[in-house]
């Protein structure tokens, strides 16, 4: 069975940081291109980064500068550290898998989790 399962959201002060991680199952995460994108209930899907096939990682101008992606082949991982988190980042957060990126965007997407939540509040 393909699948990608996140985890490491939580609760967390604006400031603060939080690594997501995005665990594959049944399929290479190499073989991929692997993004992330948040999305909260009635409101619109927003894409946060997209690493290719190659390695390049791609993110949208909100976050960059305070996000980074990074990986672990071996766990066939994929992590999202946040830092300087702000509460407009609050969101569920999904990684999800398709063939290629288009800049920080993953089009055609074939393979996402079920969302991790993260709450930046005081």
């Amino acid at each position: 069975q393909l699948q990608l399962v996140e985890s490491g959201g939580g609760l967390v002060q604006p400031g603060g940081s939080l690594r997501l991680s995005c665990v594959a199952s049944g399929f290479s995460l190499r073989n991929n291109a692997i993004g992330w994108f948040r999305q909260a209930p009635e409101k619109a899907r927003e894409a946060v980064s997209c690493t290719d096939i190659g390695g390049t990682t791609y993110y949208t101008d909100s976050i960059k500068g305070r996000f980074t992606i990074s990986s672990d082949s071996a766990k066939n991982t994929i992590y999202l550290q946040m830092s300087s988190l702000k509460p407009e980042d609050t969101d569920v957060y999904y990684c999800a898998a398709a063939s290629y990126c288009s800049g920080y965007n993953l089009p055609h997407m074939q393979i996402w989790g079920q969302g991790t939540q993260v709450t930046v509040s005081s």
